[in-house]
């Protein structure tokens, strides 16, 4: 009889406490920029989103690809939109959506919409699945607008690949050699992706695991600005051809090295610039 009755309290307990639980919200709204788009089906398409408190994620877009779609328009590359999301069993559904920023700059002019498709490609590389990262949002979201106005896109392109590297764990050692650790002097030096950073002449020529390569005073003197100063500081920089050049160098090189291959994104870039 005890047994019961204790049976019995534990049961109602039990039921009292999963009463007074919260339910799980099945909706959420979010802000999101779009990174790709996939067509499914006949007329929906997975989005892949960069959201500044769930970082990255997929949901579906349902009917997104029929002419009379109300949300089409908010969901274009690039897009930066307010959504609210229903969670699905296997893949969250985007019921609504409001441009808060269209770039459209970057779809009405192919040099400038290379250089974003270039910029969300590395977002998404560099961020994984549903993990939080505000200050990278944000750096996207600076870096799209960047894009629209500038007239220097390769010296926009190149601080924001030195901004996500630090941001993403890898920041550049401009000031020191990575070997021995001595800050260096003005002077040509040495890179090294796999070292992370400069390496002064004299460890560059005998550097035992190789794969460093030179790097001049004048570049080494922009990478050094670009990463302690503000975008719009840079603003008032004229660079040559021949350090442009080497700039896109170091960087590809050091993104390259942490990806493990190079971006398609990036030769589509190279290729449109080739000829514009």
């Amino acid at each position: 009889m005890r047994r019961r009755v204790f049976e019995k309290h534990s049961a109602f307990l039990c039921a009292g406490i999963i009463s007074l639980m919260p339910s799980r919200e099945r909706t959420f709204r979010t802000e999101a920029i779009v990174l790709r788009r996939k067509d499914f089906g006949e007329a929906d398409r997975i989005l892949t989103l960069f959201t500044p408190e769930l970082g990255k994620i997929r949901a579906l877009a349902k009917g997104i690809r029929k002419p009379a779609s109300r949300k089409a328009g908010h969901l274009e590359l690039y897009t930066r939109s307010k959504l609210l999301v229903a969670k699905g069993r296997d893949m969250d559904i985007v019921t609504q959506a409001e441009t808060v920023e269209p770039y459209r700059p970057l779809r009405e002019d192919l040099l400038r919409s290379s250089y974003g498709s270039y910029c969300v490609d590395l977002i998404d590389k560099f961020t994984p699945d549903d993990y939080e990262n505000l200050p990278l949002y944000d750096l996207l979201a600076r870096a799209l607008d960047w894009l629209c106005e500038s007239t220097d896109l390769q010296l926009t392109t190149r601080y924001y690949e030195l901004q996500l590297l630090g941001m993403s764990g890898y920041q550049l050692e401009l000031f020191r050699c990575v070997v021995k650790g001595e800050e260096i002097v003005a002077e040509d030096q040495f890179f090294n992706p796999a070292e992370g950073g400069v390496i002064c002449p004299r460890c560059g020529e005998n550097h035992p695991q190789g794969g460093a390569f030179p790097i001049s005073l004048n570049a080494l003197k922009v990478l050094r600005f670009m990463q302690n100063n503000s975008y719009e500081s840079l603003r008032e920089l004229k660079l040559s051809i021949a350090v442009h050049q080497e700039l896109e160098r170091v960087m590809q090189r050091a993104i390259n090295f942490h990806l493990e291959r190079q971006l398609k994104s990036a030769e589509f870039v190279r290729l449109v610039r080739r000829i514009g």
